[in-house]
């Protein structure tokens, strides 16, 4: 355990630490979906460190310390997290989340963001999302979902974000704080791309509900959108 806090990684200290064998999270008993969410949420951002810390109304200090010193702060440390830390945090979510599951199959990341952001810390959710017109929706991530593009064999994220919102009539009702993205998967059997290029930045200006924009014709503020 590493009792101090360690800032995220950044540029060439995030490749000295985190490239090369045994780095990482080490994955046990299908708990891939769960180390890719860690992994990403927190070895080289703080934009969430807020779950580290914040003593939040509902928050269970146990999990907040077991998430803070047994994974996070060793993965920024070192690189590296044992698959014993990750096991005692599933316990903890089996106990708290009255899931007798969460340690031994594989899950949903979504699935997981909720209890622990929801159930075990109280966070507030991050998104406010709009369909169509309808009532707005509060969620922690969102799941990219679309059909088959045969123009995209080797997509980056901001495409397929863009793709989906316009698919499902979505439109973000304000700007998020933080932007979880869940990529397109189906299981072992299929994949719908073979590789998926990361968006260093995430234009969201097209996504954002009564956003003013420019007209792509005139240059002037917009008034009517064509998908």
């Amino acid at each position: 355990q590493a009792p101090d806090s360690f800032p995220p990684l950044r540029n060439e200290a995030a490749v000295h630490v985190l490239r090369g064998r045994m780095k990482g999270i080490q994955g046990h008993c299908n708990s891939c979906y769960m180390d890719a969410a860690l992994f990403s949420l927190f070895s080289c951002t703080s934009v969430l460190d807020s779950m580290l810390f914040k003593p939040f109304p509902l928050c269970d200090r146990n999990v907040q310390s077991i998430l803070r010193d047994e994974i996070v702060n060793p993965l920024r440390k070192t690189g590296f997290v044992r698959a014993r830390s990750v096991m005692h945090l599933r316990e903890q979510l089996t106990e708290k989340g009255q899931c007798s599951s969460f340690t031994n199959a594989e899950k949903d990341p979504e699935e997981f963001l909720n209890l622990i952001m929801h159930q075990i810390l109280g966070i507030e959710p991050l998104l406010k999302l709009q369909s169509g017109g309808q009532k707005e929706q509060d969620c922690y991530c969102y799941q990219i979902f679309m059909d088959k593009q045969e123009d995209l064999v080797v997509p980056d994220v901001q495409q397929l974000v863009e793709h989906s919102f316009l698919s499902s009539d979505l439109k973000l009702v304000e700007i998020p704080s933080c932007f979880i993205i869940q990529m397109p998967r189906f299981g072992k059997e299929y994949k719908m791309f073979s590789k998926i290029i990361p968006s260093l930045e995430l234009d969201i200006t097209d996504l954002l509900l009564d956003s003013p924009r420019e007209c792509c014709v005139c240059g002037d503020i917009a008034t009517l959108e064509c998908s």
